[in-house]
């Protein structure tokens, strides 16, 4: 019962919370909290199997967030790390990204510095054992849990290795990582600096001005700078803040957040002499640039302070705070909207299965940027130069999935002790992926076949077999199409190897600067920023 206890604790937390700012409710709350106490314990006594309480629990308290946005969400004390990994960029751990891949958890890429790094693992090592105890099917999380119980700093692995079968000891020392917001910044063209925000954790904003100081100190002559925030999901406010301020006067207005609790309304204003006053900047967004991303996209648009290029963003205007509600967990709950400085809100108001659907712009409410150009609320930021998303082929995502093109640079690495020059590297040996391939047996099924798949399946369950022959026939026919599939798609294939190659000789700045070489969009960005007349006809509206 006391570990029944422990489960029930954060959920009456919960509950009186939303007590103590609703007084009125207090017989609705206390009676359902008796209910679910009582439904929890006789589940508990009775139910015919046991029921692991953590569990149980963790189904309830998800299914109760449900009924709210998405960005209300419990952390356990097992996902702690990963929570603070969102929003203050550092945790305790491997510091390296990892796939379970035939059955063992395997390094996929590695932090510069990080323990991993140090320790000797390498990217393609797989993780057998955790201080003697096998880590055969586990995942992340497991193999994870598995390290925090090491009562020792030090822990001690198992790994085997690309072309070895005999079992590697490797000692990683315990210690937390600062995974860095800036990874990369650099000129990208004659007078034209870039500088990518991964995230917006501690000193984002003081990493962003650095690196553009670097840029100004190395060349004098600096004509503009590209600020990506392309798949950067957002984090704290005060950085959203502060890297506005690198660009707009002091005591301006960046965002102001209102909600239920009326104390906590809040404006943010810039607090310091702008860096950078006249320096012109674009900044590039897509679908997944989010939250405190908005922000910045949003305020430097209103104040017609940059130009936007690339896609709609996400549209999360919601502002979240977390509560501590015991035995290391933490909620993460909404608590207001923000508005940035031309009176809009950039949240989304409409979902599905948890996702943000686009609203046509008919039904959004229109806005003035400071040059009096329209801009929209209910759904993102528009950008000012919109650009079609590079797709990803279901191929590529299909060779992904099943590790294929990760398998073959492992192959690739054995044979090859260097590739020179990375900015010069070129992977061409497409027949020798496609042999690569056809050893390992994979054959690619596009969306038509897959589906067909599935009514094969039910047909076989509902014994309805006098059409299969004719559906087998037409996945036999999709599938003797490939030879042109993979021909179409040849390019982004060769591409992507090439990337993932340089990733195994090299540090991340080296496999961001080959990306960027193949950028239409920094390509774009570069183009708007050459062009000075071009860049303030468009902040004018003209």
């Amino acid at each position: 019962m006391r570990k029944m206890t422990r489960i029930l604790l954060p959920v009456l937390i919960l509950m009186l919370m939303a007590f103590a700012e609703t007084p009125n409710k207090y017989f609705e709350i206390s009676k359902n909290i008796e209910i679910f106490t009582n439904l929890y314990k006789e589940l508990n006594l009775y139910y015919v199997d046991e029921v692991d309480p953590a569990k149980l629990m963790r189904i309830g308290v998800d299914a109760m967030l449900e009924h709210l946005d998405p960005y209300t969400n419990y952390f356990s004390e097992n996902q702690i790390e990963g929570w603070r990994f969102m929003s203050e960029g550092r945790y305790e751990g491997l510091g390296a990204e990892t796939k379970l891949i035939d059955n063992y958890l395997t390094i996929t890429d590695l932090i510069d510095g990080a323990p991993a790094e140090t320790s000797g693992l390498k990217i393609g090592d797989q993780i057998i054992k955790v201080d003697g105890r096998s880590t055969e099917g586990k995942n992340k999380v497991e193999v994870e849990t598995m390290m925090r119980t090491v009562p020792s700093p030090e822990i001690k692995l198992e790994v085997v290795r690309i072309g070895q079968k005999k079992a590697l000891p490797i000692t990683l020392t315990r210690s937390e990582i600062n995974d860095s917001n800036v990874p990369y910044h650099g000129m990208v063209a004659d007078g034209i600096g870039y500088v990518i925000l991964t995230t917006f954790t501690e000193n984002a904003g003081k990493n962003v001005g650095d690196a553009i100081r670097d840029l100004k100190k190395e060349n004098p002559e600096l004509k503009g700078v590209i600020l990506d925030l392309r798949n950067n999901g957002g984090g704290l406010l005060r950085e959203a803040v502060s890297i506005c301020n690198l660009f707009i006067p002091k005591d301006a207005l960046v965002v102001t957040t209102r909600g239920k609790v009326q104390e906590w309304d809040r404006e943010f204003k810039t607090t310091g002499v702008t860096a950078f006053p006249d320096l012109p900047v674009t900044v590039l967004a897509n679908k997944m640039t989010a939250s405190a991303s908005e922000i910045v996209s949003g305020v430097l648009q209103d104040y017609d302070r940059g130009i936007i290029i690339g896609q709609r963003t996400y549209g999360k205007g919601l502002v979240q705070n977390t509560r501590d509600i015991g035995y290391n967990s933490q909620l993460k709950l909404t608590t207001a909207k923000y508005y940035i400085p031309s009176g809009r809100c950039i949240q989304s108001v409409a979902y599905q299965d948890g996702e943000p659907v686009d609203v046509p712009d008919d039904q959004r409410a229109a806005f003035k940027t400071r040059n009096g150009r329209k801009v929209l609320d209910g759904g993102g930021v528009t950008p000012d130069i919109k650009m079609d998303p590079v797709d990803v082929p279901d191929l590529i995502g299909q060779l992904e999935a099943q590790n294929m093109i990760f398998k073959y640079v492992n192959s690739y690495q054995q044979s090859h002790e260097s590739i020179g020059d990375p900015q010069e590297f070129r992977f061409d040996d497409f027949e020798g992926f496609i042999q690569f391939l056809q050893t390992y047996g994979f054959v690619y099924h596009n969306p038509a076949y897959r589906k067909l798949d599935e009514a094969v399946a039910v047909m076989e369950k509902d014994r309805q077999s006098d059409y299969l022959p004719q559906l087998q026939q037409l996945q036999n026919e999709l599938t003797q199409n490939n030879d042109a599939v993979f021909n179409a798609d040849k390019e982004i294939i060769l591409k992507t190897i090439a990337s993932q190659i340089i990733a195994r000789y090299y540090p991340e700045k080296d496999k961001i600067l080959y990306k960027l070489r193949h950028d239409n969009e920094v390509k774009k960005a570069i183009e708007v920023l050459e062009d000075a007349n071009g860049y303030q006809q468009i902040l004018a509206g003209k």
